[in-house]
């Protein structure tokens, strides 16, 4: 086997991310779920939620794309697959990206749907209520694969929010298969609690089949996954079946189990909390890239822990830091 010559390569959501403020009152009028986020299956839906918004800012995003972005900013290697379409976000997605040192070299989609955009609404408590229109991004087609790149990823990372279209989920086993014919790890968020009611049964399943080598999740997730109201009881039971469970707990901080080793991590303390857009996808980037560089379990968390604080502190998912500079500052 080859060695590989790419810290991670993602297959994610392709997402443009419109971020605005907003009260808790005006998430309330909209019917939305504060903190989660749900899906609009209609352009004019998107549009119609568009023209409610208050200024915003345009940024590529998407939760694996989000990621990979955190760790090329941490000096890694990456590659992103996903689907945009031909029209001015798909557009905006592309250069951002790229932009970010990514290679990116999935085709355009010709035709509807748009491309994917996620309207983010941040209320003064800095949590992020999304809605999500996925557009083109669910149509990625196991054709789109580049088995090449694949291959040449460390690590394989898979988002639980592109499980849902039949297309794009074809194309993430397709991806499982490939990386572990080529000897690579494959890590898999969980992405949402939603994602677990239409698709435990698959994410357990995966995990039972022992395709998945790095398993991230937050503390509802993980207790969604295992059908439990018991935090440890559900831990146990994951880490029973991934040879590394990584589970994020807000402001209680992070923990880890490798091989029935268990770590932990406290949050970074800062100043206030401004929006949490972005916070599980960074705290990923930091472990990964933590990970692809050969740094033990503690390491990897609290690189993550730092990512994540960073992000948290102010608008947006891509960081406003040097964030190489800081976690040298911070672990040498």
């Amino acid at each position: 086997m080859t060695e590989p010559t790419l810290d991670v390569v993602a297959i994610g959501n392709a997402i443009v991310d419109i971020l605005s403020q907003a009260d808790d009152a005006f998430i309330a009028e909209q019917g939305m779920t504060k903190g989660s986020m749900q899906l609009m299956f209609s352009p004019a839906e998107a549009d119609a939620l568009y023209a409610k918004m208050g200024p915003g800012r345009e940024v590529s995003g998407g939760s694996a794309a989000n990621t990979v972005a955190g760790i090329a900013a941490l000096g890694g290697k990456c590659g992103f697959i996903g689907q945009v379409a031909d029209d001015q976000l798909g557009e905006v997605f592309a250069h951002d990206i790229r932009a970010a040192g990514i290679r990116f070299d999935t085709s355009v989609r010709a035709g509807e749907p748009t491309t994917a955009r996620c309207l983010i609404f941040v209320t003064p408590d800095g949590q992020r209520t999304m809605n999500t229109f996925l557009g083109a991004s669910q149509f990625l087609p196991e054709a789109a694969l580049d088995r090449s790149l694949i291959e040449a990823g460390a690590i394989l990372y898979l988002e639980g929010y592109l499980w849902d279209p039949e297309e794009p989920r074809q194309a993430m086993r397709a991806g499982i298969d490939i990386a572990r014919a080529a000897g690579r790890r494959v890590a898999f968020t969980l992405s949402d609690t939603f994602c677990i009611s239409r698709h435990g049964g698959d994410f357990r399943q995966l995990m039972a089949d022992g395709l998945i080598d790095i398993l991230f999740a937050n503390e509802n997730e993980l207790l969604a996954l295992c059908e439990t109201e018991d935090f440890e009881g559900a831990v146990a039971k994951a880490a029973a079946q991934v040879p590394l469970l990584v589970v994020t707990r807000s402001e209680h901080g992070a923990i880890a189990v490798k091989d029935g080793e268990r770590f932990a991590v406290a949050a970074e303390p800062i100043a206030r909390v401004v929006d949490t857009t972005g916070a599980g996808d960074l705290f990923a980037a930091g472990f990964l890239r933590g990970q692809a560089q050969g740094r033990d379990v503690q390491t990897s968390l609290r690189m993550g822990a730092l990512c994540a604080a960073e992000i948290i502190s102010h608008y947006g998912a891509r960081p406003e830091v040097d964030l190489q500079a800081m976690i040298d500052a911070k672990l040498g």
